[in-house]
């Protein structure tokens, strides 16, 4: 049996034998969370109970539930009272859910529930190993939504549904780590996050390296467009690396104020290793900074550059997103902050993006109301309690000295030459 199937048993098993357990977990463990749609079901039904005042929703566990049953096995007290309303609880969760969400749910089954739950009083670990289940999967069909469409948009040549979808997956991280109880930090993973294969990336069309090479021969051929283009267009937003390199050589003549034509592009195309490493040819060169016939505006071509650059970036970044929330050994923690990290440089080139197309940019959601000073959310109380261990209380003998300061750490920005 999978760990994830035993956890949904055993936080169910346990809202059946004590019904105050429920409280612990419904402000940050919702029926979406459960794998299992029957599951989903009768968490759905315990919950209307729960909010009906159901009477037997006592949060006070009945007696027969004894601290040193093993799992598997049944209380052998005599029948109480509690186990009355235990009954109770059960035939009123069976209605409710065979009424309205599933059929053919029986107490058998709900014995096996109860079998499964090695204690009650652990069912907010057993939710929290539900909801982290849950965050793997809601994380991994939102990053394979946001590449789906990143395709799309490519054969569309378009890049405003892959903004949404960015825009989605991002506030989804939010949620699930204010669910988990910690804050929405990118977090840069250990090693370098993977580069998808090529198999997996947007379709470059031919369409598309023709505005590129078109946009290298209408700033050779007018070197002052290049002042409006370098605030957003990178070298690395060309589909072509030989184009990137050829745009990386004009956007350096231009900024020493030497003269740019063919010959003067091709010399500074050799200075920076461009034609030893194979990246071009010198024709290759010549071809693409031939002046001649080329008459354009470089906005737009730019701005057709970037576009697709953005689209390649989200798939990316998605592909590398997916990755992750398939690796069941990280940490929802760490999980959404190495996803926050991995949509980084989305965020940078949709803003040079929408600075290109002059597109306003949207609308933030408003910041929540911060909270009052000494409180703090109990649904991220009990989320960060179920994940902590108890720690012993520190020996009177025990000396305990200062933490030492932490530096901060100032980050350098290398600007392209």
């Amino acid at each position: 049996m999978r760990p994830l199937l035993q956890a949904e048993q055993a936080v169910l098993g346990a809202v059946l034998l004590d019904p105050g357990q429920l409280s612990r977990v419904s402000e940050w463990l919702r029926p979406g969370h459960f794998y299992r749609p029957h599951h989903a079901a009768l968490y759905t039904a315990l919950l209307k109970l729960h909010a009906d005042g159901h009477p037997s929703a006592d949060p006070q566990p009945a007696a027969p539930v004894a601290g040193d049953r093993k799992p598997g096995t049944w209380p052998t007290t005599a029948p109480t009272a509690g186990s009355d309303q235990r009954l109770a609880w059960m035939d009123a969760a069976i209605a409710e859910a065979n009424s309205s969400q599933v059929r053919g749910l029986t107490a058998v089954y709900l014995h096996t529930l109860i079998s499964a739950c090695p204690r009650p009083e652990h069912a907010p670990v057993y939710g929290r190993m539900v909801l982290e289940g849950a965050i793997h999967r809601t994380v991994a069909a939102h990053a394979t939504r946001l590449h789906q469409m990143a395709r799309a948009d490519a054969v569309r040549g378009s890049a405003e549904d892959t903004l949404h979808y960015a825009q989605v997956l991002t506030d989804v991280l939010g949620d699930l780590a204010r669910r988990w109880g910690t804050d929405p930090r990118p977090m840069a993973p250990p090693t370098p996050l993977p580069q998808p294969a090529a198999a997996n990336q947007p379709p470059v069309s031919e369409e598309l390296l023709a505005d590129e090479e078109y946009l290298l021969a209408v700033l050779t051929a007018n070197p002052d467009a290049l002042g409006e283009l370098v605030g957003w267009l990178r070298p690395e937003d060309f589909a072509s690396p030989g184009h990137g390199r050829i745009y990386r050589c004009l956007g350096a003549l231009h900024h020493r104020g030497e003269p740019v034509d063919e010959v003067t592009v091709l010399w500074e195309a050799q200075r920076r290793g461009a034609l030893a490493d194979g990246t071009l040819t010198a024709e290759d060169v010549l071809r693409l900074c031939d002046s001649k016939s080329a008459a354009g505006i470089a906005d737009y071509l730019g701005e057709q550059v970037v576009r697709a650059a953005l689209v390649r970036t989200a798939a990316c970044a998605a592909r590398q997103v997916r990755a992750l929330a398939d690796d069941e050994s990280l940490a929802p923690g760490r999980l959404i902050g190495y996803a926050l990290h991995a949509l980084s440089p989305l965020e940078d080139i949709r803003r040079r993006w929408r600075a290109a197309s002059g597109a306003p940019e949207a609308a933030s959601a408003p910041p929540p109301a911060p909270q009052p000073t000494g409180r703090v959310p109990s649904s991220r109380t009990d989320a960060a309690r179920a994940r902590s261990r108890p720690h012993p209380p520190p020996s009177p003998n025990t000396h305990t000295s200062a933490p030492t300061p932490v530096s901060p750490v100032r980050s350098s920005r290398r600007s392209p030459s």
